[in-house]
Formats: C-alpha cells, structure tokens, sequence
C-alpha cells in the first residue's frame, strides 16, 4: 500500500481536513449505547451532533474529519472536487488513531466522525479507512462512538467489515434528485448510492436475528444509517425534498436525513449565482421542523404541502401552518384527545402529550397544569378546550389567529396567498381577547 500524506506534519493535515469536513452535517451520535467493557478505553452513551446536547443534557463533542481531501471526482458544488486548486492532504491509519486517542484523553471529544475524499478509488480510499477503525477497535481498545460515512461504489464486502466496527453508517444521497445529481454529479448515480443504503438496512435485518439467537453476536450498524441532502443548490420545492426524504425513512429505514443550506463555495454556471444572503438557512430549518413531523408526530408530506402549496412558510412552523390551514380539526378538548391528536396541537410536544395522558387518569386537566407539564400556552391556546371551554374567548378564524401568533395587527405581505382563509363569521364570540404577543421564531413544540 502507497505511503500518503508524508510531506505535513499531523497539526498541518488536522488544520486542512477539519476544514474540509465542516460541510458535512450529517454528524450524529444519537442511537446507541455501546458500553466499555472494562478492558478499553471509552465508552458510548446516546448523544447528539457535534457541539450540541444529549437526552440528558451533556454536551457532545466528536473529532470530525476527512480522511483525505483528494478527490478523483469533480462534483460541481464540492470545494474538494478534482478540478480545485486546493491544498490535498491524507492521513495515515495511525494518524487517525493517534488523533482520536489524544482527544479521547484530553476528553476534547468522546467520539469519532471519519469522512473522506475518494483516492484513487472507492475501494481503495475504505480499505485505508477500515485499516484505522480496525486499529482503533483492536489494537487501541476504543469503544467510543464510531460515525463513518460509506462511499458510493465500495464493494459490499468491505462495507460489512466496516459495518462491524463503525456504529452508525451513512452514505450522501447529496441531491434530492437522479436529473439534479446529473447535472451537478455526473460521476455519481443514484443507483450506486441506493445499492450501499440497502445493504446496510438487510445486514441490520440479520444482524437482529441473529443477536436474538447469540446474544453476544457482534453487533452491525447498531446506531443505523442515515444521508444527506443539498438543499438550494438545485431547484427542487419543498415538497420534492420531503417526499424524497418520507420514502427513504419508509423504504430504507433510515435514523436520520440531514439538509445542508447550499454553501456557494466554487464558481460555475451550474450553480445558482451569488446574491449576497447566504445559505438558505431558514429553508433548511423548516425542512428540519417538518422531518421532525414526519419521525415523531405521525405526519405525512401530503399534509403539509402539496404542488399547489409546495414550499413551507417563511414566517411559520409546519406544524402550526397545517393547525390554521385545518381549523376544523379544533379545538381540541384536552381530557378527551387521544395521544396522536394531542401531538397535532401547536405548543404541545411528544414529551408534554405523555404528560397529560398520563395526569388525566388522576383527574382533569386545566390550563394551569399544562403549563407546569411545559405546553406552550401562548400557541396552544388558539386550539384547545380544557373542561370544554377555552382559555380566552376566541375567533376560529384564520386571519385572527395568524395576526395574534405573529403579534402584529396585520398579516404580511410575504404569508398572504399561502392558503388562509376566513372562517364562517358565526364562529365569532361575544369578545375577544388578545392572547400574550408570541415569538416570530416559533418551535416545533
């Protein structure tokens, strides 16, 4: 094997490949408890993405890098593609080890996400980066977390060895669709992304059966798989982006899709042009918000967007958007609904739902306990009964609603045409009563 990246010293290739990495979003260690064993070193709790917070609160840290920022291919959106004038650096396999266990004893990190260019080839590039989590696993003894993203064309051979010893696998779909990965990843196919995706959704299969046999079987892929979608970089609406990303959650049983903003990074006329407002950021939010939906509120795409209203609101929440689109629906009497309906309330969360299923087989429910279980009144009360009345008099009426949530007295220019409409005016109360002014940045609670 071909002796790589000798020219640098280590804390050079560290400065050059964490930044070649900061485009990859897709970085999680949510999924998997993977406990030291007492003979190594580390240990795996259920965590979340880089810099953020676990279900328990702790903050997570992992070592997030390229393997090599040389690339064979010449993807029109990558600031590593092959046509780049660009510094190009690779680690060694005990590079990688060396790194992460000098984090790991710093307790800078409690785990590793492994990306890569392509050198050379997709084989060549994984039997480099399997060579270093087989060091790690065996010779070093780490049983942190493991995050390696698989490329497209390795053979499926060595992705089951790797499987073995990484605990979560991804491979990036990179555009939502076959003309988009055409136009700015020839080089690419989505069939040869397709094809590693479903290996390691059998191998999971297997993997569960044969654990339930041998209890003490070797584990593949325990955290799962997930992708990553480029989102502005082609025009693709909304509702194409989330439909793609509802059948990859049906059909591959993905963990998680990550959207990442388009980052204008190269020149080309394939490209949108630059116009000076950076990243869709706020897109990319929304798509989050709404995959949330879809993982745990028991939404479907077709409900909250369809090719007459294909992108989300600017100035709304998905969740709260569908809740004024169907005012029918409300309100809700909140001793009654069951958990599903409980979810499709603006203000309410999964958390706080359990909560009030469970408090209501003491007793009833007021607008008092619900805001100690932590359900957001300010929305909430727009579309909820408690012992069937309301916490102020209210119009179900859409306009209303919309100009209380936003706080202002009229509704803008930017939300008009999305879809509202006025209720019946014999939905009217007596009076009326203006809720507390909400927040323009609305959660998904």
């Amino acid at each position: 094997m071909q002796a790589i990246g000798e020219k640098m010293s280590m804390y050079e290739k560290l400065n050059i490949l964490t930044d070649a990495a900061k485009y990859d979003v897709a970085c999680t260690s949510s999924g998997v408890d993977r406990r030291g064993d007492g003979t190594g070193i580390g240990n795996c709790e259920k965590a979340g993405i880089c810099h953020s917070f676990s279900a328990d609160g702790r903050c997570i840290s992992l070592l997030k890098i390229l393997f090599t920022n040389e690339c064979i291919y010449d993807c029109k959106y990558c600031v590593n593609r092959s046509s780049n004038d660009v510094v190009r650096t690779s680690f060694t396999p005990d590079e990688i080890c060396r790194l992460t266990m000098e984090f790991y004893r710093r307790n800078y990190i409690e785990g590793l996400f492994l990306s890569s260019g392509i050198l050379k080839s997709p084989d060549y590039t994984m039997e480099l980066i399997y060579a270093a989590l087989l060091k790690l696993r065996k010779e070093h003894r780490f049983q942190g977390y493991i995050h390696v993203k698989a490329i497209p064309g390795t053979s499926m051979e060595l992705l089951q060895r790797i499987g073995y010893l990484a605990d979560r696998m991804s491979v990036n779909l990179e555009l939502p669709t076959r003309e988009s990965l055409r136009l700015l990843a020839p080089h690419k196919s989505r069939k040869n992304i397709l094809a590693p995706m479903r290996f390691v959704q059998n191998g999971r299969k297997e993997n569960k059966q044969e654990l339930m046999i041998y209890r003490h079987a070797p584990q593949f892929v325990p955290a799962g798989q997930s992708t990553q979608m480029i989102i502005g970089a082609t025009p693709e609406t909304d509702f194409q982006i989330m439909q793609v990303a509802e059948t990859l959650y049906q059909k591959f049983d993905l963990k998680r899709v990550f959207y990442s903003a388009f980052v204008p990074v190269n020149e080309d006329k394939a490209l949108p042009a630059r116009t000076g407002e950076g990243p869709p950021l706020l897109r990319e939010h929304r798509l989050y918000q709404a995959d949330w939906l879809l993982r745990y509120y028991h939404f479907h795409v077709s409900e909250l967007l369809n090719e007459e209203n294909p992108n989300f609101n600017v100035l709304l929440d998905p969740k709260c958007n569908w809740a004024i689109q169907n005012l029918d629906v409300f309100p809700v009497e909140i001793n009654k609904a069951d958990y599903k309906l409980l979810l499709r309330v603006p203000g309410i969360g999964y958390t706080s739902a359990s909560r009030i299923v469970k408090a209501r087989r003491m007793g009833s429910v007021d607008f008092s306990d619900l805001k100690k279980m932590g359900v957001v009144l300010k929305r909430a009360l727009y579309f909820i009964t408690c012992k069937g009345r309301m916490m102020y008099p209210v119009r179900m009426e859409q306009d209303f609603i919309l100009r209380n949530i936003l706080g202002t007295e009229r509704i803008p220019d930017s939300v008009r045409g999305m879809g509202y409409r006025q209720m019946s005016l014999f939905d009217d109360v007596r009076f009326t009563v203006r809720g507390e002014k909400n927040e323009k940045n609305i959660c998904l609670s």
